[in-house]
């Protein structure tokens, strides 16, 4: 059997500042913080004790800060990737989310998708951005471990489960798999049929704790 704990990184100072995240290097707030550490503790009581655990994390601070709560619980050493950061949306990272709504073309309701140009000089292609986390994905199951978490982006969650139930990438210029911040995606495959599941997507219960504070 193989687990998949999927975490999207908590609020992080972007969302505060309304600015444009992708590989804008930001930071998380002191509220992300707490939402991490609730993340580690939610993680820890779903994964029994002494089972073996990998721990993989987008490079960016958002995520490598996460990645750290969970791994002082674990007590292993986050395997930082930079394939699992969010999309590249070039010139527009850190810039006021209204500078990129006022320059930004949507992809067609039809047509070509997946190689769309959405006018922002140096924005990544969808299917840019799909090919490297499917090869990061690929290479995080070639390992045979039990309980695997990465730690990643709410865009990029997408393209983490996409390639968790083989979609090809020439099909999921219309897929979209969105979890909220500070959420854990759950995916599952059996040793009988080998079936890849999406147990739940973008749960967030544990998250209470962290707003009680």
């Amino acid at each position: 059997m193989r687990t998949l704990h999927v975490v999207t990184h908590p609020e992080a100072t972007h969302h505060l500042e309304s600015v444009v995240g992708g590989w804008h290097d930001s930071q998380l707030t002191p509220a992300g913080i707490r939402a991490a550490l609730s993340i580690s503790q939610a993680l820890r009581a779903r994964i029994p004790n002494g089972a073996q655990v990998e721990l993989f994390s987008s490079d960016l601070q958002r995520t490598s800060r996460t990645a750290e709560e969970v791994a002082e619980l674990f007590g292993v050493k986050p395997i930082l990737d930079r394939r699992l950061r969010e999309k590249s949306y070039g010139e527009a990272g850190g810039k006021p989310q209204e500078w990129l709504h006022r320059r930004f073309v949507p992809p067609p309701a039809v047509g070509e998708r997946m190689d769309h140009d959405e006018n922002v000089e140096g924005s990544e292609t969808k299917a840019a951005w799909a090919q490297r986390l499917y090869a990061a994905m690929g290479e995080i199951l070639q390992n045979p471990c039990e309980h695997q978490i990465i730690v990643t982006h709410g865009g990029s969650l997408t393209f983490v489960v996409a390639s968790w139930i083989k979609m090809p990438i020439k099909s999921a210029g219309y897929a979209s798999f969105r979890a909220p911040s500070g959420s854990i995606t759950t995916l599952h495959e059996d040793d009988f049929f080998h079936n890849r599941h999406v147990v739940s997507l973008g749960d967030t219960l544990h998250l209470d704790s962290a707003h009680a504070d």
